[in-house]
């Protein structure tokens, strides 16, 4: 019992971190510091920015992350967090400066850029930053409580790095701005709502664990004051939440409805409607609950499509709007569809191209071993019979008058004369490797002339 008690506790000091706890006066001075834009920090914030705005535009993560490792916009925000936490009004007030600054010098740079590149495509870097949801919340209050926890501790390490890129700030800013700049207000209100999430959880994560960390208070407010900042608090907290629960639940409900139409779309891929059709191409809309299926081969009448109609509620999905295409064949009275026969041709014609890629590579792999297999018989026969001066090899077939067989054709050229017996061995040894038995081997001499008196010596 003593050794369970003395395991709990000693877990329970593990996660104490009064003991790693920085000094507060050496807390306070870190976090003021990084609160202000001005000189360096202004810099940095405008290259930073630049990177990011480069980053997005041309599609590219490690540049984008590059950017938010620069960037020292977490600065103000743990700042009004730990101001309001510690009632400094005078760093709140800074804070809040600074990070109205920051925004809107974000902005309008990130603005600018996108009104001079040449590059105006949504890139998948900046479509992931229009769409928050609570995931994002829950990003950036953990990213928040590993950031102040690290700043608070003597043991630092890389976690505010780490935390800039995982509550990602920077990116959201830039994309508002491609937005400003492109006038589509999708990007930037779902952009600008990221950014505002990260701001309120990053600092509710400063504001709550400063209090639990029970940091000294720069001035006593009265109790209604107080209240009263708990409330606006409170408020602000829960109006950034509910929308983003909302998109957090559609995305779920969206990725379900997606899995659901998968399953559908693989068993019509096994199944088909027709004996002569086959399915090129599939699409799913998760948010429009649509499918479109585009066949090719044989006609599909409307009793085949309606047939599909009838398994959709079997997968859970009652209400889908299925659209069926045609590319070879039509539906009854339809028209052929031109582009599910144009991706039909291209698919046969990649078809093509790969059968015949495969049979290159088949050709150069047969190549390349027997390129491997005659090298290594060469060297294994000059060790025994050093008067082999070359080696050639080559499979072939033999045709007669009934039959064909295979047959390996062998040229042998020596430097001396080979007696019958090494020549018995040889061809042995040969069928042995090249497991045949039916070899032509050709014994030639480098310079025949010289060994011509020799040769019916050598050969009985």
């Amino acid at each position: 019992m003593e050794r369970i008690f003395r395991f709990i506790t000693n877990t329970v000091d593990s996660f104490r971190i009064n003991k790693e706890r920085e000094d507060f006066n050496a807390i306070s001075e870190n976090i003021d510091s990084g609160v202000i834009f001005k000189g360096t920090n202004l810099w940095i914030l405008v290259f930073a920015i630049f990177i990011c705005s480069l980053g997005l535009n041309v599609n590219s993560t490690a540049v984008v992350i590059g950017a938010m490792l620069v960037s020292p916009l977490m600065g103000p925000i743990i700042g009004l967090g730990f101001g309001i936490a510690t009632s400094n009004i005078s760093l709140l007030k800074k804070a809040l400066y600074n990070y109205l600054f920051a925004g809107v010098v974000a902005l309008v740079t990130s603005t600018l850029y996108f009104s001079l590149t040449p590059i105006h495509v949504a890139q998948t870097e900046m479509l992931a930053r229009t769409s928050p949801n609570i995931y994002d919340v829950l990003i950036a209050f953990f990213g928040g409580l590993a950031g102040i926890i690290a700043i608070a501790s003597k043991m630092k390490g890389n976690v505010i790095p780490g935390v800039a890129i995982a509550t990602a700030l920077m990116p959201p800013l830039c994309t508002a701005g491609y937005g400003l700049a492109t006038l589509q207000w999708t990007f930037f209100f779902g952009a600008f709502y990221l950014f505002f999430i990260n701001t309120v959880f990053i600092a509710l994560a400063t504001l709550l664990t400063a209090r639990l960390l029970k940091f000294p208070q720069k001035q006593v407010l009265d109790e209604k004051l107080s209240k009263r900042t708990n409330r606006v608090i409170w408020s602000i907290t829960i109006l950034t939440i509910v929308p983003s629960i909302y998109f957090g639940y559609t995305m779920v409900q969206e990725d379900r409805y997606y899995q659901k139409a998968l399953n559908f779309v693989k068993l019509e891929m096994a199944k088909h409607p027709t004996k002569n059709s086959y399915l090129l191409e599939h699409e799913i809309n998760a948010a429009d609950q649509k499918i479109t299926l585009i066949y090719g081969g044989a006609d599909i009448s409307s009793a085949e499509i309606k047939n599909l109609e009838k398994n959709l509620p079997g997968f859970e999905l009652g209400g889908t709007e299925l659209d069926i295409q045609i590319g070879f064949g039509n539906k009854e009275d339809d028209e052929v569809n031109p582009l599910a026969i144009e991706l039909l041709s291209k698919e046969q014609q990649l078809q093509e191209i790969e059968s015949e890629l495969e049979l290159k590579n088949n050709i150069l792999d047969s190549i390349s071993s027997l390129n491997q297999l005659s090298k290594k018989i060469f060297k294994e026969l000059k060790v025994q019979y050093r008067g082999i001066a070359t080696l050639s090899m080559q499979p072939s077939i033999e045709y007669s008058d009934s039959i064909s067989s295979n047959v390996w054709l062998v040229r042998i050229e020596q430097d001396s004369l080979l007696v019958k017996e090494d020549q018995d061995r040889i061809e042995a040894f040969l069928k042995e490797r090249v497991e045949n038995n039916n070899l032509h081997i050709q014994y030639e001499l480098k310079n025949p002339v010289l060994f011509q008196p020799f040769r019916g010596f050598f050969n009985q």
